[in-house]
């Protein structure tokens, strides 16, 4: 028991630990973290496989990452026990007999005599002592008195509070591993969205995009309205930077894009040689138009933002930006199929197959219309209070440590023939010199 103890306690594991931890968080800020395994792929080749299985691309919610966090959270809770003891018995139960040999090899010590009795003397001490905001114990014994005196006792444990900000970080970065989570949302203007593992709904009332003079985006802002029990709670927009936060969720504005998912096309219809405007017909992907005074049909089967052929000569698209728009339309009269193929809205007179001069039919793509989707990043990090109170509580720590630091001089009175032998120690872990000239000055009207 012993020997698990001594391990636990040891400052060179802390310090082993504290390094690798240190090292796992630069790497997980280095390394994106919580995409799709396509992305990191593209980005790493080869070596991804290796980071996912090894759990770095979610680095802080792995098995390692909270066995580490673990591992340091004993160390500290180990190591402030063993020295919290003895803190705790010298503060509550402090030593008041002690030796002229001590008290001199204090590195602030004096000796001298008082030309007073031992009474008046101690009762001049204790008046200066307090009139420094010491705090003072006495004992007498075999007619020798001891004077204990001290202030910001408190100081001792600065290192404890210290460990138990660490603690409480350690604690808050666990729950988040195990309890927080990170997703992303897609509404569009006026959907209603259940929030997964949650008892409430968002509404994208309002999404906006602002740009600079140049064409460039220059902000987003969606306005959300959270509904729970059917009932509207309450509205706020978000943009960059600026989330919403509801039972401890939160809410970012992380992107948007158009939704080609449901958009809808604008299709020209005429005959060849037809001097007229010809038909417009809008449909949505996958609908169809029926032109009973032509005994024709029309239907838009799929849609592309940015055609391109890759390799295989497959159609696909390069970017969900609107670059190359394209539809593939099939135009069937009197049963028979009678054009079928894609058809471009920035090259209206270039058709992927099948020329429509032939079939004495013009289809044109005009134009096109979909809505904006407004990219919400929802994330749920339990721990995150803990940290934020872990940090106050070590910050508090290190300003106790340093600058609230104990102070304690001992003092040893005899009488000798009608005066009084002293010998005054004090001992100051920090701010020495300002220890110093605080103990000479005492001192100085102590012999005055």
């Amino acid at each position: 028991m012993k020997a698990i103890t001594r391990f636990f306690s040891s400052v060179k594991l802390a310090i082993v630990l504290l390094i690798i931890l240190t090292l796992a968080s630069i790497l997980g800020t280095l390394i994106p973290q919580g995409r799709s395994a396509v992305e990191y792929t593209a980005r790493y080749g080869q070596i991804s496989n290796l980071l996912i299985r090894m759990e770095i691309t979610h680095l802080y919610h792995s098995w390692w990452f909270l066995g580490l966090l673990f591992l340091i959270s004993i160390n500290t809770i180990v190591c402030t026990l063993t020295r919290l003891k003895s803190k705790l018995k010298k503060t509550l139960r402090p030593k008041l007999e002690f030796e002229s040999k001590m008290l001199n090899s204090l590195k602030v010590s004096q000796t001298f005599t008082i030309n007073k009795g031992i009474e008046k003397t101690k009762e001049r001490l204790k008046e200066l002592l307090i009139s420094n905001r010491y705090r003072t114990q006495e004992k007498t014994l075999k007619g020798r008195v001891f004077l204990m005196a001290r202030k910001h006792v408190f100081g001792i444990f600065g290192s404890d509070v210290v460990h138990i900000g660490l603690l409480i970080i350690f604690l808050g970065g666990i729950l988040s591993g195990l309890l927080g989570f990170k997703s992303n949302l897609q509404l569009t203007e006026g959907q209603v969205l259940k929030i997964p593992k949650a008892d409430f709904s968002l509404k994208l009332d309002k999404f906006e995009t602002e740009y600079y003079e140049s064409g460039r985006v220059r902000d987003w802002k969606s306005t959300l309205t959270v509904i729970e029990n059917k009932k509207e709670i309450f509205t706020k927009k978000i943009e960059v930077n600026h989330p919403l936060s509801y039972k401890g969720f939160m809410f970012y504005q992380s992107r948007w894009g158009w939704d080609w998912e449901n958009p809808s096309v604008n299709i020209v219809i005429k005959d060849q040689g037809d001097t007229s405007n010809g038909i417009n017909i809008t449909l949505k992907i996958g609908d169809k138009a029926i032109l009973r005074d032509k005994n024709l049909e029309i239907h838009a089967l799929h849609f592309v933002p940015d055609f391109v052929l890759n390799e295989r000569n497959q159609v696909t698209t390069r970017s969900l930006q609107p670059n190359n728009p394209a539809v593939f339309i099939k135009a069937i009269k009197d049963g028979k199929e009678l054009f079928s193929g894609w058809i471009f809205s920035k090259f209206p007179d270039f058709v992927q197959q099948n020329s429509q001069k032939e079939k004495g039919l013009s289809i044109r793509f005009a134009d096109f219309k979909t809505e904006q989707y407004s990219g919400i990043q929802m994330t749920k990090d339990p721990g995150a209070s803990c940290i934020w109170a872990g940090c106050i509580i070590l910050m508090f720590g290190l300003f106790v440590a340093f600058y609230w630091t104990s102070r304690e001089i001992k003092i040893l009175m005899e009488e000798k023939k009608g005066s009084t032998y002293v010998i005054i120690g004090g001992l100051a872990p920090k701010n020495r010199e300002s220890f110093r000239v605080e103990f000479d000055k005492i001192t100085k009207k102590l012999r005055r």
